[in-house]
């Protein structure tokens, strides 16, 4: 029986993360078996959760996930935990929509757990009661239990914050963080620098505990965390097993710095429904692991290590040869980028894949950002027609689309997605087919369709049973 709560923010840039991370790291030091969550779609905050407390951090989503998965995929993190710190996302109640559907709110009273308010004290005096006091009042079935404050000037402006709220007896105070304090961590486009390229180190963990401790009533806090009851979820929490580790079908997932953006369940669903994941690095490796019948490109950062990319030409080979033999792939946002013909970023076209015979250009804004729901038109190797599978798509990136047009009239590409945003708007097609590859920009969670784990390996069987693995070579 773990002891959970919820760390929210008023608004995006409040600095939940490096709160979060400073949690998980004077936790850990205390001895604690500490987890975490990520509510939203984000990749890289669990990355640095992982990184402190050495295990994978899943991301819950009220709108891409049920209520039953969300709390099951929480039990999964919970069961061998004395504390589990969940991370929210944007603003406490900023969603998908104008009934918070997706927030760190809802999530809060799915999961019936409390919330520390971070607030952003630069500025703020007498006023920070009104804000708080707002945020406890807007949804009376939320409990905001602490309030941290952040960037304060001095210890006396802590003070006159904390005297602000003896008209919230409800809400405990716990401290302040001050603006000297330089902690924040690098950003770039998408967010955050990933765990990969700016893990921190060892003295840095530890300076991160050390003033949290100093800036934070620990003490108080771990004495008010509830308690959390896991006994009535626990066989659910068997569709994340591992049945598939030893003896499944290989399927060989890209993991690297360029490559890393996967939901965590998505791995495991993989491997509940038979598939032994061979991690490969199309940095690095030359090869596709043997015996490879599937392939696996999640998301990350391809533009940045394009020239390497380019570069290793005989990975980029296997690959190709890999697609040419019908070897059924999937691929995400930048693993898609990377089946590509070419990545052009500031006018220089870096050679790719070429399974797909166009180009992703870089742009210097996001050109598209939202939840994604998904039908497919047709079967494929996510499932038959008519399913529905849930996801997240941001990106920075373009096709040109008479290089679309073009594809599909001379390569035979199918586009098997038709797609809506959160609002159930049409968007168009995508999902892009050729011959037994499927590439798209949409991110899909598996766990909102668990069948489409399932179909994905069958197809890797059926491959394995034509061909008998893959040895490097055209079969």
């Amino acid at each position: 029986m773990p002891n959970a709560f919820v760390v929210a923010g008023t608004q995006s840039g409040v600095g939940k993360t490096t709160l979060t991370l400073g949690l998980l790291a004077a936790f850990t030091r205390r001895g604690l078996r500490v987890s975490s969550c990520k509510i939203g779609p984000d990749f890289i905050d669990p990355g640095h959760h992982a990184n402190i407390t050495g295990r994978a951090s899943p991301n819950l989503d009220g709108w891409m996930l049920s209520p039953e998965m969300n709390r099951l995929v929480f039990t999964k993190q919970a069961m061998d935990s004395d504390l589990v710190v969940i991370e929210g996302a944007m603003g406490l109640f900023d969603g998908a929509g104008s009934a918070c559907e997706g927030s760190t709110a809802q999530m809060a009273k799915w999961l019936s757990l409390p919330v520390l308010l971070v607030v952003n004290a630069r500025g703020l005096a007498q006023s920070a009661a009104a804000i708080v006091q707002g945020f406890c009042g807007f949804d009376p079935g939320l409990h905001v239990k602490w309030v941290v404050f952040n960037g304060i000037g001095s210890a006396n402006h802590l003070r006159i914050l904390q005297d602000s709220l003896t008209c919230l007896p409800q809400v405990t105070c716990l401290g302040g963080v001050s603006k000297k304090e330089d902690i924040s961590l690098p950003q770039r486009h998408l967010g955050l620098v990933t765990a990969g390229d700016t893990s921190l180190n060892a003295q840095q963990i530890q300076s991160l505990a050390q003033l949290t401790e100093k800036s934070l009533n620990l003490d108080l806090l771990l004495r008010d965390i509830p308690t959390v009851s896991c006994g009535d979820l626990l066989s659910g929490t068997a569709v994340f097993g591992s049945r598939g580790r030893n003896g499944g079908v290989t399927i060989a997932v890209a993991k690297d710095n360029a490559f890393c953006f996967y939901y965590q369940e998505n791995l495991e669903l993989l491997q509940n429904a038979g598939a032994e994941l061979v991690f490969f690095s199309p940095l690095k490796d030359e090869r596709l692991p043997d015996n490879t019948c599937g392939i696996y490109i999640g998301g990350g950062y391809p533009e940045l290590h394009a020239a390497e990319l380019e570069g290793n030409a005989a990975i980029k080979t296997d690959i190709y040869n890999a697609f040419n033999a019908g070897m059924p792939i999937y691929a995400e946002c930048g693993g898609f980028m990377y089946l590509c013909k070419a990545i052009e970023s500031d006018g220089v076209a870096r050679e790719m894949v070429g399974v797909y015979p166009f180009c992703t250009r870089m742009m210097h804004r996001f050109e598209s950002l939202g939840y994604r729901e998904v039908t497919l038109k047709a079967d494929c190797l996510l499932g038959k027609a008519e399913s529905r599978i849930r996801g997240h798509e941001f990106h920075y990136s373009r096709i040109e689309p008479e290089g679309v047009q073009k594809a599909v009239s001379e390569c035979g590409m199918a586009q098997m997605y038709e797609v809506g945003n959160a609002r159930m708007q049409y968007l168009g097609n995508e999902g892009f087919c050729i011959k037994n590859t499927l590439g798209s920009y949409i991110h899909l969670h598996f766990a909102s369709n668990l069948k489409a784990a399932e179909s994905f390996v069958q197809a890797c069987k059926r491959f394995a049973d034509r061909a008998g693995g893959w040895k490097g070579a055209v079969i």
